[in-house]
């Protein structure tokens, strides 16, 4: 009998995960399907012209080995990338894979020839009248791709960012769009690229620039009769870093002068690099040429990291720091500080000084104390919403489907889980809590709070999820 696409890949991954990290193969390999068997060719689906290229530079001996292991020495495989999911015109492109893997390669010895700077192009960042060769980037140089801690949360821009810096220009992802919320680690990514290409280019010209620093040095350039000078400067670069396009929306002269900019640096092989709080679909107030472009690239999003991420976060800083604290605090602070690493990282801070300054240790109450400005429900009364955040951060799983009707393991578990808490630590009517949970009568939750309390007194692991989130609720 003869094997299946999906047979014949299902035993590729197989082989694949037992040689790479699990984080590697769940970025990498999970997003990819079996599309057709033609005899000895095996085809198989991804998502972008990106996950190509990285497949290709970094896991191309091991595809080919496992792809002949299943289906003999003549075995190839073929790639059908996805290039816009929101075309309407067929089928997606589909290429084979290079017999000698060094597609990126070829595709960058055809990129033109980068301009060089002109010795005499006015440096808007430094004071007129003096003269500077080297171009100072105007990085921080903390921000770093070791001090970026990864998650789910950033695992793709994240992946995105060390793409670019390791070939800049010569990715698919030009301009890549990082865009999230505020203080969840747009900026630091965009310069830990920026100090990483510097760190291993160093004769690349970078340039990393506020949106609103940049509208400045056109305002005044304009004033000085310099436009010339300014647009040259930047057009000289191998790689900016734009930070905030956002604050683009209104200004028509500026968006055009950075349109002009734009359309050069792309053409000659050079990266851009954009952040903005918004996705470019959601950008208001910027013209329409302007935004096509910045959706040409890889538009790559930073959500609000998990609570494996804040801890992680907080150990980065304590260690960096060389001070420890209990674990009951760390997670407290966790816990408590959830949507923002810049607010997570300023408690912290906050923490370090106290026990560095004062020489003592910080305990939980103490931590309660000095983090009340930090954190906004240190005295709230527990509420429904928040037990089940809780509850489905702890199991993993989405939020609204505990309200649908889904009957799957583990969201009725979340769910009867969620219902017991809110009748523990609320005063909230039974019906009330039914009501809350999808519209559930009062019986559904009296059914669901006794196989709770027969689950806690017969199953050992069971009682210890319970146990786990009473105890973060404890430090709410």
């Amino acid at each position: 009998m003869e094997k299946t696409c999906t047979e014949v890949w299902k035993n590729c991954l197989q082989i694949i995960k037992d040689n790479i990290p699990s984080q590697s193969f769940k970025t990498w390999f999970e997003p990819i399907s079996a599309l057709k068997l033609d005899g000895k060719v095996l085809t198989i689906q991804v998502p972008s012209l990106f996950f190509y290229e990285w497949l290709e530079e970094h896991y191309v001996g091991l595809l080919r080995k496992t792809v002949k292991k299943q289906l003999g020495d003549e075995g190839r495989l073929e790639y059908n990338i996805v290039v816009d999911k929101s075309s309407n015109s067929g089928s997606p492109y589909t290429t084979n894979m290079p017999s000698n893997g060094n597609g990126a390669e070829a595709k960058m010895q055809s990129m033109p020839i980068p301009v060089s700077i002109n010795k005499d192009i006015k440096n808007p960042f430094i004071i007129p009248g003096l003269k500077k060769l080297n171009v100072d980037p105007q990085l921080n140089s903390n921000y770093t791709f070791e001090n970026y801690i990864e998650g789910d949360c950033n695992r793709l821009a994240r992946s995105a960012g060390y793409a670019v810096a390791a070939k800049p220009g010569g990715t698919s992802f030009n301009p890549l769009m990082i865009y999230g919320g505020v203080g969840l680690g747009k900026t630091h990514l965009g310069q830990a690229i920026g100090n990483e290409i510097k760190r291993t280019m160093p004769d690349k010209l970078v340039i990393y620039v506020s949106c609103e620093k940049f509208c400045q040095q056109f305002v005044d350039s304009l004033k000085n009769n310099t436009i010339n000078d300014f647009v040259n400067f930047y057009q000289a670069m191998d790689v900016i870093i734009m930070d905030d396009v956002h604050n683009f929306a209104g200004k028509e002269k500026t968006q055009d002068i950075f349109f002009h900019i734009f359309n050069h640096l792309h053409q000659s092989g050079k990266q851009v690099i954009l952040t903005s709080d918004k996705a470019p679909k959601d950008l208001a107030g910027l013209e329409e040429r302007l935004l096509s472009r910045f959706k040409w690239g890889l538009s790559a999003d930073l959500q609000i990291p998990d609570l494996e991420t804040r801890i992680a976060i907080l150990r980065k800083k304590m260690y960096a720091d060389g001070i420890e604290l209990p674990q009951e605090v760390v997670e407290y602070v966790a816990n408590n500080i959830d949507n923002n690493v810049r607010e997570l990282e300023g408690a912290m801070v906050s923490l370090l000084a106290q026990s560095t300054l004062n020489k003592k240790d910080i305990d939980l109450s103490l931590a309660k104390q000095m983090l009340k400005n930090f954190i906004k429900n240190t005295t709230k009364e527990i509420s429904m919403e928040y037990i089940q955040k809780l509850v489905c951060e702890y199991f993993e799983v989405p939020v609204d489907m505990v309200k649908s009707p889904t009957r799957k393991r583990e969201i009725v578990q979340a769910r009867q889980i969620s219902m017991y808490l809110s009748k523990s630590h609320t005063k909230s009517s039974l019906k009330t809590i039914g009501a809350f949970f999808g519209g559930r009568d009062h019986s559904t939750v009296i059914y669901a709070c006794q196989t709770v309390e027969d689950l806690i007194d017969t199953d050992k692991k069971f009682k210890g999820y319970v146990h786990d989130i009473q105890k973060k609720l404890k430090m709410s």
